[in-house]
C-alpha cells in the first residue's frame, strides 16, 4: 500500500516571526523547529514541503537597493534566491535528523502567472520588514514601493497574481515515486509568464505568488490527501482580536466562505484550503508549525472537509 502525500507550507512568519530580527541564525533556528516537527512524518507519508518567503525577499530587495553599482535585481530573481537560501537551510537541518539514506530533494521551481492578471492593479501581497508610517512614506517616495497597514505598523506591498502552472510538477513527481522528501514551489514559486512578443520564450515577473494558492496547486497535482497550512497560529479564528473570538476546529469549504478574512493574513490561507477541499475532497488544515504531528493526526488546528466527521460536529 502506498504512502499518502502531506504537502505542507511552512508560513514565512512561522519561520521568521514578526518579532525575530532577520538574520540567518534566527531563521536556521526556527527552521530546526519546523525540521523537528516535521521528521516523525517521514516514516508514515511522502512529504512535499513549500516555504514562505515574504520577509526574506523583502529583506532581499532591501539590500538590492541598497547598492547603487547596479540596478536591483527583480522580484523573481530575489524569489529564486530566496528558494535556495531557505531550502538550503531546510534540507540541511533534515538531513541532520534522518537517516542518511532518506533522499531529500530540493528543486528550484517556476510558476507561470498571466502578466494580465488584475492583482498588477492592485498589490496586496506583504514583503520585507514592518515600518512607521513616516519611514514607509519616505521609502515610497524614494524607491516607488506601495505601502498597505499590516497591525498597527506599515508594510510594502506587491502584486500577487494567481498561480497556472508549476513548470516542473514532473520531475517533482519522479522524486516522490522514490520517497523523497522533496522541498519545491518555494515563495509561492518564481514569477514566469509567457512573453507577450515572444509566446514561446518564459520571462520573468515581477511579483511575488502567494506561496498557499501555489502550494495548494501543488498539492493538487500531486495527488496530496493532506494539504497543511503551518502559519504562527493554532488556526483560523472567528472575531479575530476580539472578546468573542473563536477557533474554527472541523468545518465545510461551504462554510467556511461565508466568513470575511484579511486579504493580507489569513484569506489566502482560507482560499487555498476551500480551493483544495472542493477541488478533491481531501483535507486541508490550518495551524501552528509546532503542532504539525496534532495536525496530522486531526487534533490540531483548523480542519476544512467535504464532510464534518461526527465527532467533530458541534
Amino acid at each position: 500500500m502506498s504512502k499518502m502525500t502531506i504537502v505542507v507550507a511552512l508560513g514565512g512568519n512561522a519561520l521568521l516571526r514578526r518579532s525575530d530580527p532577520m538574520t540567518a541564525e534566527v531563521q536556521r533556528a526556527n527552521i530546526k523547529v519546523a525540521v523537528n516537527a516535521l521528521a516523525p512524518l517521514i516514516d508514515d507519508y511522502n512529504l512535499v514541503l513549500a516555504h514562505g518567503n515574504g520577509p526574506q525577499v523583502g529583506l532581499l530587495a532591501l539590500q538590492s537597493a541598497a547598492y547603487r553599482g547596479v540596478e536591483p535585481y527583480p522580484l523573481d530573481v530575489l524569489g529564486a534566491q530566496t528558494q535556495g537560501m531557505i531550502a538550503y537551510m531546510l534540507e540541511q537541518e533534515l538531513g541532520n535528523v534522518l537517516p542518511p539514506e532518506k533522499p531529500i530533494a530540493t528543486l528550484l521551481t517556476m510558476v507561470e502567472v498571466d502578466p494580465d492578471d488584475p492583482a498588477f492593479d492592485d498589490p496586496t501581497k506583504f514583503v520585507g520588514p514592518t515600518y512607521v508610517k513616516a519611514k514607509a512614506e519616505a521609502l515610497a517616495g524614494k524607491k516607488g514601493w506601495v505601502f498597505k497597514r499590516d497591525g498597527g505598523l506599515w508594510r510594502r506591498v506587491v502584486a500577487s497574481p494567481e498561480p497556472r502552472r508549476i513548470f516542473e510538477i514532473k520531475p517533482i513527481k519522479w522524486l516522490l515515486e522514490k520517497e523523497a522528501v522533496v522541498i519545491c514551489t518555494g515563495g509561492g514559486g518564481i514569477p514566469t509568464a509567457f512573453a507577450k512578443e515572444r509566446p514561446d520564450t518564459l520571462v520573468g515577473v515581477e511579483a511575488v505568488i502567494d506561496k498557499d494558492l501555489a502550494a495548494e496547486l501543488l498539492a493538487r497535482e500531486v495527488d496530496a490527501g493532506l494539504f497543511v497550512m503551518a502559519t504562527d497560529t493554532d488556526g483560523v479564528y472567528l472575531n479575530w482580536g476580539k472578546e468573542n473570538q473563536e477557533r474554527i476546529g472541523w468545518i465545510t469549504p461551504e462554510e467556511l466562505e461565508r466568513y470575511p478574512f484579511p486579504e493580507g493574513s489569513m484569506g489566502p490561507k482560507v482560499k487555498a484550503a476551500v480551493r483544495f477541499v472542493k477541488a478533491t475532497c481531501g483535507r486541508a488544515a490550518i495551524g501552528r508549525l509546532e503542532d504539525i504531528a496534532e495536525i496530522v493526526a486531526g487534533r490540531a488546528g483548523t480542519n476544512v472537509v467535504c464532510k464534518v466527521p461526527e465527532e467533530h460536529q458541534k
